[in-house]
């Protein structure tokens, strides 16, 4: 069966990583997630928990919200519009990410795209990796990053 995602596109600073010569990498606002966050919490029915905004080495921005139906994770990507859902707070993900829940289109609303489970395990070498900078793909043999989610969300120093 062909992976719908086979081509994902990974731009410049998917990783958080660059070049001192290089331009600096694009940032998303905290304060944009967090009004996305609330709105989510809305939508959910449920309460904003913690925001923690990213902190070196995370190269995200972590979420949570506590409804009826439990405790949500979310990870906002600091340079890009990206979000993913995870099944806890870790320091580190590879495989832990979760399809997001219905409620979580509200984000979409903010400029993000939410990202589903299938995307963030999809094997590295099927994402187009041609647009990363030169310190990317040396950061991502180096971590041994085998999967989207890993190179997209991590906390690589």
């Amino acid at each position: 069966m062909d992976n719908p995602h086979t081509g994902f596109r990974l731009p410049r600073g998917a990783t958080g990583f660059r070049r001192a010569k290089d331009p600096a990498l694009p940032e998303t606002d905290p304060r944009v997630c967090r009004a996305a966050w609330y709105a989510a919490a809305r939508a959910a029915g449920g309460q904003v928990g913690r925001f923690l905004k990213r902190e070196y080495p995370r190269n995200f921005h972590t979420a949570t919200i506590s409804g009826r139906d439990g405790e949500h994770v979310a990870l906002f990507h600091s340079g890009l519009p990206l979000v993913a859902f995870v099944d806890e707070e870790r320091y580190r993900y590879d495989k832990e990410f979760l399809d997001p829940p219905a409620w979580a289109e509200s984000i979409g609303d903010f400029g993000f795209a939410v990202l589903d489970r299938s995307l963030l395990l999809a094997p590295l070498t099927e994402a187009h990796t041609a647009e990363l900078s030169g310190a990317e793909p040396r950061e991502i043999r180096y971590w041994r990053a085998e999967t989207v989610g890993a190179t997209l969300f991590n906390s690589w120093d």
